[in-house]
């Protein structure tokens, strides 16, 4: 399946066979009986009831006594450790461990079962306890009160020695949030104690509101209160000296007056009614290390044969909203939509029905999310129970006690995009293939170090892709599949080095996208943005705030496009043929820089290549690469302030050393298919199906690159040329050339004069190609083919540039016979007027030459024409 969840942790892995062996040691001292019953009882009774910043487990289960048992599980050293236990038969639904381990707020409500009282505190439905827990000592009551507590440390960023202050949330079902600040001492060498635990300090940071989320990996607390009807979130973040701040609020549309009370992500919430689910709201707020702030929102659902959910994209200034029909809907249906974060993308699913992938950083087109439904292999493997979704990808089953990582999965979204048949699909698919090979470097800790062993495999994934590509380069109407390959590939290469990129360079070649995506419908609108109440921001908010304001102002957008460098690489090229150009300093710079580039490519690729690319002086390819790292550099320079210029500048030569990468990569993925050798580059071997394929696929990828003015591989016209000249009749290959499919190099010419005899067939394809060089270049291949044609050519050249100043001067009429080979009046006085005007451009111009080029070879040439011309 495209959604990949990889179990991390599972209480029946994990934890239970510790259990078994704790009890089994416990046994073998006499302390205890009953082992296989127990045990099974005690894994009825075994759940997760929080996890910490730390990526910590707590969890709790009921002994053979009813007593409630508190542990820990390390995901670190991957062991488990006894908290604490409670003689008593209470209910634990929430639970949090200071980072120390030295201190635990749990709170406990009075059992369920029949004849069981609450023996702690009579009166009281809840309560709110805080422990010494190293070693086990004092209880401290926090809350004694009717209505549900939920508790949770706060975690500082800085863990390298323990602070001796602790801070604990406490969230109150009658709306309210308290922060206690909790002093600790050590006494008696390493027993960590409560100071003045008769009074300890607290604050009420929040009050009135209706909905709340605690994200556990950035410590911030977003919640929703109402004001004149109207839904306002808000956020605070807490800092590792323990100080916080409110760092915004936003209205949004959405309805909560009548939705009563809800928390989110404040530990495994064990006592929502599963069955009454599916009709309550889903709201969760989902953040990424990019900036982006993305709520999202399923209202109560009355009827399941429509299901209606919004994405508001804080960082876009814009909503949308999605309507899709259900089939086969049962009446009793109790699982409601389920969003997860999977950093780039927010997936929205309900359990056999759909799954929708929701581009976060670039939702302006819905092509670039991807929609299923019905039978698919993507829904059909994901968990049909409810599904808690944390920070950093994280997912927890809370009926099963499972908890994974969720990841797009390259290999299978490689199947779908082999397997689908829409545009927008195929579109979608291939965005979020790229993606995947970049979560890796975002990775920290073990997952940085699973992430390196699966490199290879993701290497091959992207290969993969690529070879799809060159098999199915028409497989798309609505767009060009190698421009939208090689610009988001090119994208995704540079996107981690620096911030704001994804501003400043395209991801799509696609601008507008008008075909609706069957089976959903949808209304964007745009929404209010925040109101930022801090003034000096950091880390994420930074970038947060920078997205903003990149909403607010820039009109139009700033992304890169190869306009400019389009205008100024055509007036080069005209210079050229004029005979005009100007500073050398100003082009040596230019063709310096595509220097770089091709330097810059090969250090990164060591293996030699299949095809015969990147190994000539293709002087108008360099010209236009070197424009571009110019033209790169100063739209860098100018929006990307306090940026190190030679780290834009390095950035830069490896955005445009991808594009040309990605273009080898496609071409050598089609050569290694068909098989085919060096021997291909000779003229004088004639065309096969495998070259022909080839051929196709190299003009398909000139199409791609010139409607969007990109730079090619020098040596890519060549091997274009040669293969156009193997596989196309003569009358289609010069129609290729006249309408600018093939273009003409040097190199390829001159192969081609070198390489075929002199046979009726190939004298016409070496004129017909040598009358469309320009003048410059004709010159120079005209001398390496021995033939009266070619003498032709040169003998024309030569007399136009003595002829284009010429001065008719008054002459003598007698002409001195003597001094020429035959009586043929007009053509001796034309080589009399040519020897004259040779003689005086030696006098002026000593230095000047043209190969032996004389008036001698032009009488030569002018008799042997004529007399191919006369027939004799």
């Amino acid at each position: 399946m495209a959604l990949s969840l990889v179990a991390d942790f599972e209480l029946g892995k994990d934890v239970l066979p510790w259990l078994r062996a704790q009890r089994a040691a416990s046994e073998a001292r006499g302390a205890g009986s009953g082992g296989a019953d127990v045990l099974e009882n005690d894994y009825e009774s075994l759940r997760v009831l929080n996890i910490e910043r730390n990526g910590n487990i707590i969890y709790t289960y009921k002994d053979d006594k009813g007593n409630v048992v508190f542990g820990l599980y390390d995901c670190q050293t991957r062991q488990n450790e006894l908290l604490y236990a409670f003689e008593k038969d209470l209910e634990v639904f929430s639970c949090s461990v200071n980072s120390e381990r030295t201190l635990l707020a749990a709170s406990l409500i009075q059992s369920t079962k029949e004849g069981k009282r609450n023996e702690l505190q009579p009166g009281s439905k809840c309560l709110t306890l805080l422990v010494e827990i190293h070693p086990v000592n004092n209880v401290k009551v926090l809350k004694a009160v009717d209505s549900y507590i939920w508790v949770q440390f706060l975690y500082p960023h800085v863990e390298s020695h323990p602070l001796p202050e602790n801070h604990l949330l406490l969230i109150s079902e009658e709306k309210y949030i308290e922060k206690f600040r909790v002093h600790v001492a050590q006494e008696d060498g390493n027993r960590v104690v409560i100071k003045n635990s008769g009074h300890l300090p607290r604050d009420r940071i929040a009050e009135d509101f209706v909905w709340a989320q605690w994200d556990m990996s950035e410590q911030r607390l977003y919640y929703i209160d109402l004001k004149k009807s109207k839904s306002i979130l808000k956020c605070i973040q807490f800092y590792a000296d323990e100080s916080y701040n409110l760092m915004f609020e936003v209205p949004l549309d959405i309805s909560l007056s009548n939705s009563g009370f809800k928390l989110v992500n404040f530990g495994c919430d064990y006592h929502q009614d599963r069955e009454k689910l599916s009709k309550h709201l889903s709201l969760c707020v989902f953040t990424n290390h990019t900036g982006s702030l993305c709520v999202c929102y399923s209202p109560k659902c009355a009827a399941w044969e429509q299901i209606t959910y919004s994405v508001f994209y804080i960082h876009k200034g814009h909503s949308k909203t999605f309507t899709t029909s259900l089939k086969n809907v049962d009446s009793h249906m109790t699982k409601g939509i389920t969003f997860l974060n999977l950093d780039y993308y927010v997936a929205v699913y309900l359990p056999g029905h759909f799954f929708h992938l929701l581009n976060v950083q670039h939702s302006d087109l819905i092509c670039h999310n991807l929609f299923l439904t019905g039978n698919n292999e993507m829904i059909d493997m994901l968990p049909h129970s409810p599904l808690q979704s944390l920070s950093g990808s994280l997912v927890l089953d809370c009926c099963s006690g499972k908890l994974y990582r969720a990841m797009l999965s390259q290999s299978s979204l490689l199947r779908l995009l082999q397997n689908t048949r829409l545009d927008c699909e195929k579109m979608a698919t291939l965005h979020c293939a790229l993606s995947c090979g970049q979560g890796a470097q975002f990775l920290e800790g073990q997952w940085r170090q699973r992430a390196d062993l699966n490199t290879n495999r993701v290497l091959s994934d992207f290969l993969k892709i690529i070879q799809w590509i060159s098999e199915n380069v028409s497989a798309c109407h609505s767009f060009d599949l190698i421009q939208e390959f090689i610009i988001a590939s090119s994208y995704w290469s540079v996107y981690s080095e620096i911030s704001n990129v994804d501003k400043l360079l395209p991801h799509s070649s696609v601008l507008t996208w008008n075909t609706e995506i069957p089976g959903i419908t949808l209304v964007t609108e745009d929404t209010a943005l925040p109101l930022m109440k801090v003034h000096s921001f950091k880390g994420y908010w930074e970038k947060l705030n920078s997205n903003l304001e990149y909403v607010k102002y820039a009109k139009p957008h700033f992304h890169y496009n190869n306009s400019v460098v389009r205008r100024e690489w055509q007036n080069l090229i005209s210079e050229e043929k004029t005979g005009k150009r100007r500073s050398t300093a100003y082009v040596r710079n230019i063709l310096d820089n595509a220097i770089k580039v091709i330097s810059n490519l090969e250090a990164r690729n060591l293996e030699p290549r299949l095809t015969p690319l990147l190994q000539e002086e293709d002087s108008h390819q360099r010209l236009l690469m070197g424009l571009m790292v110019s033209e790169l550099k100063d739209h860098f320079l100018r929006h990307l302030q306090g940026v190190e210029k030679k780290k834009i500048e390095q950035m830069v030569l490896d955005y445009i050393s991808k594009l040309l990468d990605l273009i080898c990569h496609i071409l050598e993925a089609s050569w290694r298919k068909h098989n085919l050798h060096s021997w291909v580059l000779h003229f004088n071997s004639r065309g096969s199906a495998a070259e022909f394929a080839v051929f196709h696929i190299m003009t398909r990828i000139l199409e791609a690159t010139n409607s969007l003015f990109l730079p090619l591989p020098p040596g890519f016209h060549t091997l274009h040329t040669i293969l156009g000249v193997h596989c196309l009749p003569l009358h289609n290959l010069l129609h290729c050339i006249d309408s600018g499919v093939l273009l003409l190099t040097e190199t390829a010419v001159t192969r081609l004069m070198k390489d075929l005899d002199n046979t009726e067939k190939n004298e016409k394809l070496k004129f017909s190609i040598i009358v469309r060089l320009p003048p410059l270049i004709g010159q120079k291949i005209c001398r390496l083919w021995d033939h009266p044609m070619s003498s032709n050519i040169i003998s024309r050249n030569h007399v136009m540039r003595l002829l284009q100043n010429y001065k008719k001067q008054p002459r003598n009429s007698m002409i001195d016979k003597s001094s020429f080979s035959l009586e043929f009046l007009p053509l001796n006085y034309f080589i009399e007027i040519l020897t004259d005007i040779e003689s005086t451009n030696q006098a002026l111009y000593p230095v000047e030459r043209h190969d032996n080029v004389d008036a001698e070879f032009v009488e030569e040439a002018a008799l042997k024409h004529t007399t191919m011309l006369l027939g004799l």
